[in-house]
């Protein structure tokens, strides 16, 4: 008799899915304040950036954590145990960061972000260093590289994280500038802007581009904050110049490149004082590796 063939059995491991402790904060920082509005006041996010966070959290529990009635928000059963469980994690996440750290920090520590960075890239680093070293005092600063710039060097900040010009000596990291927007708005024969107000390195890099290849254009929006321009990209109203970062922060789409003129790269830098202090130092080496990490 033929003896029986046994097939090992294969079992599939499902991947390990991680909570990023940056959303837990927000989560928590919501559920405080009482309002994203006034959670925006703890930590360095717009409404709207928040609103995408939770949005995004939400998609990687499966289960809606906040009922909604309007502007109000209240926990839902899920909320409310994900709400202990946060708090514990960020406890022993900061725990571990001030143990590692060694002794905690203060002081006051000028930073500077571009809106770009100030509204989504670093709330989970300076989240981390305030949480890790409650002593010091973060001020922020948002404002364009140029006005940064010169506040750095008058020594009213001691870290600037800006957006130059490609080729920049304290380039941190080189990205693409994209266009952003709806496509069908490419094939219109004068292209309509939204853009920031000057000065502003993405409004310069889109009509140099723009005027080079003698392709005609309008400006229908133009707005002094990143949260307007967003709002005129969302709703189709006009197409504009930024990096992949905000096309993500934005739920926009990137068009394609054989539609518009090419766009050159610009280069996140940054910038320390001279002999920055050790809060400084701290909120650097953070910030840097942000950028590192970040998938922009």
């Amino acid at each position: 008799m033929l003896g029986r063939v046994f097939q090992p059995l294969c079992f599939e491991v499902p991947m390990a899915t991680n909570l990023p402790t940056d959303l837990l904060r927000s989560f928590v920082a919501i559920v405080d304040a009482g309002s994203m509005l006034r959670a925006t006041e703890r930590i360095f996010l717009s409404q709207s950036a928040l609103s995408l966070q939770m949005r995004r959290l939400e998609k990687i529990v499966r289960v809606p954590l906040f009922h909604r009635h309007g502007r109000k928000l209240t926990l839902t059963p899920a909320g409310q145990h994900l709400l202990h469980q946060a708090r514990q994690i960020l406890d022993l996440n900061d725990r571990i960061l001030t143990s590692l750290a060694g002794e905690p920090l203060s002081g006051a520590v000028h930073i500077g972000l571009v809106q770009d960075f100030a509204e989504t890239l670093l709330s989970g680093a300076l989240g981390v260093f305030a949480a890790a070293h409650p002593e010091a005092q973060l001020q922020v600063k948002v404002a364009d590289s140029q006005n940064l710039m010169d506040a750095l060097r008058d020594h009213h900040l001691d870290v600037v994280l800006s957006i130059l010009p490609d080729g920049e000596e304290a380039a941190l990291r080189r990205v693409p500038a994209v266009w952003i927007g709806e496509p069908e708005l490419a094939g219109q024969e004068i292209l309509p802007l939204a853009l920031l107000e000057m000065p502003c390195l993405f409004r310069a890099t889109a009509l140099r581009a723009l005027e080079a290849a003698g392709r005609r254009f309008r400006i229908v929006v133009e707005t002094p904050s990143l949260s307007g321009l967003r709002a005129a990209v969302q709703t189709g109203l006009g197409i504009t110049c930024r990096t992949n970062l905000f096309a993500e922060a934005a739920s926009a789409p990137v068009i394609p490149k054989d539609l518009l003129p090419p766009l050159p790269h610009v280069s996140y830098a940054l910038h320390t004082v001279e002999n920055p202090t050790a809060p400084a130092k701290r909120i650097a080496d953070l910030i840097r590796t942000a950028l590192n990490e970040e998938n922009i």
